[in-house]
Parts: structure tokens; sequence; C-alpha cells
């Protein structure tokens, strides 16, 4: 019996996605590529593991056997790699989680950089919520994510990268009369947020000293990238993040930022783990870099705001 731990991958898109397109695409594959691939881990198997409907893809019951013992052997799968990786450093494939508030600002250098290191070296990224990036780590589907810290998490081991202050965003109007030297001056300031789940609207409301329930808290945005359009148009105003300042500038050139007196708010960035898993090695690399190229976005912002 002879199948690939690629097919284990792709099955297992394909029956959490329920789709042979969706799951193509997230498996940076064709459609026919992905169906033929599971065709050959069927005949492997001896027995169908999907019924083909027309507008999803339901699993048989050998599908469903399959696939509890297949998520298995691929997390171990990844057990074994890390193993491997902590005698040799970043190689092969790594596995890289970001929150949603990061992903876009980071990743472009952070990729480089690592491609500079080793052209071999396959990252595979996944961008999602903290809550999800956390379970993901636990179920061994990531080796390693970037989010806020301290995630509050047991069993994980934090390495804090750098620090990302947050401005306030606004349109030239709103900000014309703004006179805002605390994050808690916004008591009465219509607040435009992301929507719940982005671990960004509760930093936002904490420094604030805000509650969602209250008048003038808009929560909705599903990205930095249509919350920084909805401040430039008028909607009230925000907190920016400085990793993601820049980008959202050059997009909406009609927003303007205000940075807040000392000490000025702040979250912490950070490289987040399996506690058990080795990592001395290819974990110190990763941070290396993640921290030169997050202090080198956030230095550049502090020198011109």
């Amino acid at each position: 019996m002879n199948f690939t731990l690629k097919q284990l991958e792709y099955f297992r898109a394909l029956a959490t996605l329920g789709n042979f397109g969706r799951a193509a695409e997230a498996s940076n594959i064709s459609q026919p590529a992905l169906s033929v691939q599971i065709r050959a881990l069927e005949e492997t198997l001896g027995g169908r593991l999907i019924e083909r409907q027309s507008r999803a893809s339901v699993l048989t019951p050998l599908g469903r056997e399959v696939l509890t013992r297949a998520e298995d052997i691929l997390r171990r799968a990844k057990l074994l790699e890390a193993t491997a990786r902590e005698q040799v450093g970043l190689a092969g494939t790594l596995n890289l989680g970001l929150i949603p508030t990061v992903a876009p600002y980071l990743l472009p250098g952070v990729l480089a950089a690592l491609r500079a290191q080793d052209i071999s070296l396959r990252v595979e990224v996944r961008e999602a919520q903290t809550d999800q990036l956390l379970a993901d780590l636990r179920a061994g589907a990531l080796d390693a994510a970037v989010m806020a810290v301290p995630s509050g998490e047991t069993g994980l081991a934090e390495v804090p990268l750098f620090e990302d202050r947050f401005l306030l965003a606004g349109s030239a109007d709103r900000m014309a009369g703004a006179d805002v030297a605390r994050p808690t001056d916004l008591a009465r300031t219509p607040l435009m947020l992301l929507e719940d789940g982005h671990c960004l609207t509760d930093q936002a409301l904490e420094v604030c000293q805000r509650d969602r329930t209250q008048a003038g808290i808009h929560t909705g945005a599903s990205s930095l990238a249509t919350l920084s359009r909805l401040v430039e148009a008028g909607f009230g105003m925000t907190l920016m993040p400085e990793i993601a300042a820049k980008t959202e500038l050059d997009a909406a050139p009609g927003l303007r930022l205000h940075r807040f007196g000392a000490p000025e708010p702040a979250r912490q960035i950070g490289l987040v783990r399996r506690a058990g898993t080795p990592g001395s090695g290819w974990a110190a690399q990763l941070a290396d870099t993640l921290k030169e190229v997050g202090e080198g976005l956030t230095g550049e912002l502090r020198a011109k705001y």
C-alpha cells in the first residue's frame, strides 16, 4: 500500500472545505490535479472516500474513518519534521500562522528574508484570528504563530519580537479639531473597530477604557484596509498599529495620524510555539528574522511620525 503525505493533505483540505475548487485553491494546485490525487488515494485504500455531489463533496463512512487517521498521521509527521528541524535549523516546510492585523504587513519582508537565507525553504502561511491559530498550534497543524502576546495559554513557548504602538487615525476634518493626548480622551468620540474576534478590537477598547456596548462604538470591519477607508471617509476614528500605518496611508491618502503622549499605548507582537516541540535552533532563527523585519517597519514609521 503506497500513499503519500501530500495525498493525505489534499484529502484533509477537501474534507474540511467540502468543495474540490476551494480545496484545490487552498492547496495551490489545479482542480483536475486534486481530483487525480484523491482518486489515486481511493484506489490505494480500496474504497470511495468522497461522495461527489453537484455543489459539495460529502465524506463516506470510510472517508470519515480515514480523515481521523490521516489527521493523526499528518500531526505526527509535523512533529517528526520539527524534531529534524531542531538539528538543521529552518529547512523543509515551515507552517507559520499570523493574525490578520500583522500578516499583510510583515509577511512580504519576512518571506523575502527567509528565501534569501534558504531558497529551498517552503513556507505555508495560515492567516487567522488568535483563537484559531492557538487551536491549530495545539493540533500540530502549525509550527509557530505570530500574534499579540501574552496569549494566556498554557503549554506554549512565547518569544517577544517587537512593540507595535497604536496611533490615532482619522480624516483631516476630524483630526483638525481633535485634542487627544491619551486614548482615554476618546470617551465621546465615535470609534470604528474591527469585528469581534480580532484581538486588536479588544486591545483598542481596553486602552480607551470603552465598552463595546457603549454608544459610539462601531465594530464590523473585517480588515484594517476596510477600516482605513471608512475612517478616511469621516466615519469616526480608530487606533492604527504602527506596523500597518505606511501601507494603509499609501492606500488611503486622506488618512491622518496622531501619536499619543508617553507612555504610548502598544501591543507586544511575539512568536508562539508548543513548549514541548524542539525548537531552540529554528525558532530562534525565525524569531530573529521576524524581529528584524518588524522593528524595521515600526522604526521607519517612528522616524516620520
